[in-house]
């Protein structure tokens, strides 16, 4: 057992809340979470070195894993359980909103976030402006367009994503559409070449901390929107109608002609997003 599980079960043991239930669910997510947090290259070894910034590592991590709102909420209530067990109050944010977790409430509220390009051409690392360039334009997780070999991914109409890079490793495929897509992976050739876009010599844990520190540094410290900003531009492009997330009209509202291609659209959009239910698109796009 590792130095912050064994520390985590200390707190446990001796903060024995709730049901038997709650107490099995607390502990499964408290070490679900330090395995992350380790997992992502930080090697936090008591409960009381745990600082804020570990908190928002996590939830970018589960925002840009596609978790739903609901699913981070308790994550959350859970991390905030054990900072008043530690009695560091000020290690968990009490509002959600603080971290850009959205609020399952409000399905049709819009939570894109756009990249601007003065952004994305601040960024120091060529291959982390790669990286940007490509969750912007394909609606990438953080991962993938990291591990992206853009030499294996580009096929000219589309690009295909191996299953080792994405969540759940469900390969999937994407419609090149824009100039700006094709842009993006012109620069991925120039940058990477046969590789991808983490530098030789380093690790994946090692460059997703200089991934963070540089997004962050240039104001895209919260990346999920991205994938947000990709599904709405798609829905309309499919559909040539608006979201419910930006205006348009909600599913219930549509004529039957316009459900049934709301339907369509959900469905590529899910695969698009590497989603397995269509049911999480509403996050994206509205109700």
């Amino acid at each position: 057992m590792k130095p912050l599980h064994f520390h985590i079960n200390n707190v446990l043991k001796h903060n024995q809340d709730g049901s038997f239930s709650t107490q099995a669910t607390r502990a499964e997510s408290l070490h679900r979470s330090a395995t992350q947090l380790l997992n992502l290259g930080f090697k936090v070894v008591h409960t009381k070195y745990l600082k804020p910034k570990h908190i928002h590592v996590l939830t970018e991590h589960w925002l840009n894993a596609g978790l739903s709102a609901g699913t981070i909420k308790n994550r959350m209530s859970h991390l905030r359980w054990l900072s008043e067990k530690i009695e560091n109050t000020g290690l968990v944010k009490r509002d959600n909103a603080q971290y850009g977790i959205p609020d399952r409430k409000h399905v049709n509220g819009d939570k894109s976030s756009y990249f601007r390009q003065s952004q994305i051409d601040s960024i120091p690392s060529n291959y982390i402006r790669v990286s940007a360039e490509l969750q912007s334009h394909f609606g990438l997780r953080r991962e993938e367009a990291m591990k992206f070999i853009v030499s294996y991914a580009d096929k000219g109409s589309h690009i295909v994503l191996k299953p080792s890079w994405t969540k759940g490793g469900r390969g999937r495929e994407i419609p090149i559409t824009t100039d700006g897509q094709r842009r993006a992976l012109s620069l991925a050739h120039n940058v990477a070449g046969q590789g991808s876009l983490i530098p030789q010599k380093q690790s994946y844990y090692s460059h997703s901390r200089v991934f963070e520190k540089q997004m962050s540094g240039v104001g895209l410290g919260r990346t999920h929107g991205a994938r947000h900003a990709y599904a709405q531009r798609r829905y309309t492009e499919i559909t040539n109608l608006l979201p419910a997330a930006k205006g348009g009209k909600p599913r219930r509202e549509l004529n039957q002609f316009d459900r049934e291609v709301d339907t369509h659209a959900r469905s590529i959009i899910s695969v698009e997003l590497g989603h397995e239910r269509i049911e999480i698109v509403a996050v994206y796009l509205g109700g």
